[in-house]
């Protein structure tokens, strides 16, 4: 297979070598050819150029997982736009802030998600043209949607667009410490040198099957896209609510014959614990990567136990850098080891160095934090330039770091070993939180007078709990302050406790004190 230059191209080259194969499995709704895709893809190339969309802009998407939802990313890049997805499952006001924010030129979502949009952004030229999808599964709600546009308005067939390697390919909407999501800005360099990283390592074949665990606007997802595109393989998509359940998914990636399987360590542990593995045959599985939070090494254990021929690999990352260190775990883990297995080593396309708070390189065995650099990435977060040049460490060779703020130590066995969170982002399920956005939605809350938002770690993972006083003596109701949650939140930021005082504990500057509250807890 050629090697490619831009996201793409993967799909070019695919589409010429493989036209026949299978490109994409949605469970329970078809596949799609690699010609069928690149044939779905250019239609929309058409579509979105003829809306005005062109190099350099932004092109929203709000659709379930599915092959549209594939065929609107590609379909996005060919037109020289970078894509920005939004989760369809989270409140639309989220969806419709990521869109106005980056100032999306067209969008492409399913009808029922229009309205939405519309009523919960701020749009004021009004909302961008929309490429609006009846449903989505196979391909066919897209097909059928541009067919109608070009029944409606004829637009004519464009060259795909090849823009520079540095432009943006896509832009993913993290948890941001002002109450609203911040853009991390990833070009074409950043993908394509990961991309090119899992090759190296992972020898990915045309015969594999790649699963598709995580949400599109989740960095996971560039692995799970890019990887089998680019080498003609199958990506098997696995729907949010297959994905939730152990019993259902257990079975599907058996019968899938899934050879590469990537997830958080919250998935693998509910699948050791309740998918009932034994009954299913593993075989064809060759990989299991796993990253976005720790993985406690009894559960780890317990999954390579259930199934244990595959490779498995920690691989640690964040969103700014895709993946930049990883680790291949032993075959057996001892059973007398509690300390979760190290992040590993850097990856060939990254650099990494541990520096304590005045930027020196530490001693191996001491913490300090985790900085990097190499063409994986970001350019920073989307109009905000105070917190990208927050993110950077110059050293005094001019040569710029992108700071982590996670806290590691070099084990001196060549491998880094994390310890934690420098500032109040915190990973859960593998997403990461920024604790102060979930504080920002409480005060919205017109009964709360006080807010602060702590978690914990244990061994079975992250809790989050809420410490909220009410205004005016108001009774406030648990389930009355999840539902509001539920509703302004994305599911995962929902905080697991919620507790309910006369009034929060301050320090003597009359700042919340949090340590009290930690305390409490």
């Amino acid at each position: 297979m050629n090697r490619a230059i831009l996201l793409h191209q993967f799909l070019d080259h695919a589409a010429e070598a493989r036209p026949d194969a299978v490109a994409v499995d949605n469970p329970g709704s078809g596949t799609i050819t690699y010609r069928g895709l690149a044939e779905l893809t250019d239609r929309l190339r058409d579509r979105l150029v003829h809306l005005g969309v062109r190099p350099g802009d932004r092109v929203g998407v709000c659709i379930t997982k599915s092959i549209d939802a594939v065929g609107a990313i590609f379909g996005a890049l060919k037109a020289g736009a970078a894509y920005v997805p939004a989760d369809p499952h989270a409140p639309m006001s989220r969806a419709a802030y990521i869109f106005g924010n980056c100032a999306v030129k067209a969008i492409v979502a399913e009808n029922k998600f229009v309205d939405g949009l519309r009523q919960e952004g701020e749009w004021p030229n009004g909302l961008p043209p929309v490429v609006s999808l009846d449903g989505s599964g196979d391909g066919t709600a897209l097909r059928t949607a541009l067919q109608r546009e070009q029944a409606r308005d004829p637009a004519p067939v464009v060259p795909t667009v090849y823009p520079d390697q540095d432009s943006l390919g896509y832009i993913l909407y993290t948890s941001g410490s002002t109450g609203r999501p911040k853009g991390v800005m990833l070009t074409h360099r950043n993908g394509v040198s990961y991309v090119d990283w899992c090759t190296e390592v992972f020898d990915p074949k045309p015969q594999d099957r790649f699963s598709s665990h995580a949400p599109f606007h989740f960095d996971l997802s560039i692995l799970d896209i890019y990887v089998p595109i680019k080498h003609g393989s199958t990506l098997v998509l696995i729907g949010y609510e297959v994905g939730k359940e152990p019993a259902n998914l257990a079975p599907l990636i058996a019968e899938k014959r899934i050879t590469a399987w990537y997830s958080t360590p919250s998935t693998l542990t509910l699948l050791a614990q309740y998918g009932n593995l034994q009954q299913y045959d593993y075989s064809a599985l060759r990989y299991v990567f796993f990253a976005g939070e720790v993985f406690p090494v009894k559960h780890l254990r317990e999954f390579k136990r259930l199934v244990p021929h595959p490779r498995y690999f920690n691989l640690y990352g964040p969103t700014e850098t895709n993946v930049c260190t990883f680790y291949e775990v032993p075959k057996v883990v001892p059973e007398d080891r509690t300390e979760p297995y190290p992040i590993g080593k850097a990856c060939s396309h990254c650099e990494a160095r541990v520096v304590d708070e005045n930027g020196k390189d530490v001693q191996p065995g001491d913490p300090g934090e985790l900085i990097i650099r190499g063409p994986s990435v970001t350019q920073g977060y989307w109009n905000l330039p105070e917190q990208t040049a927050k993110v950077w460490f110059t050293d005094g060779s001019a040569t710029k770091w992108y700071r982590t703020g996670d806290i590691v130590y070099f084990d001196g066995g060549g491998d880094y070993v994390y310890r934690g969170r420098r500032d109040r982002m915190v990973k859960k399920r593998g997403y990461r939180i920024e604790l102060g956005e979930i504080e920002a939605c409480l005060y919205r809350h017109p009964s709360i007078h006080q807010a602060a938002v702590i978690s914990k770690e244990n061994e079975e993972g992250v809790k989050i709990r809420a410490f909220v006083s009410p205004r005016d003596g108001v009774k406030l109701s648990i389930i009355g302050l999840k539902k509001f949650c539920s509703e302004n939140l994305p599911i995962y930021m929902v905080p697991d406790l919620f507790s309910v005082l006369g009034s929060l504990p301050t320090t003597s500057t009359d700042k919340i004190d949090y340590q009290r509250l930690k305390a409490m807890e």
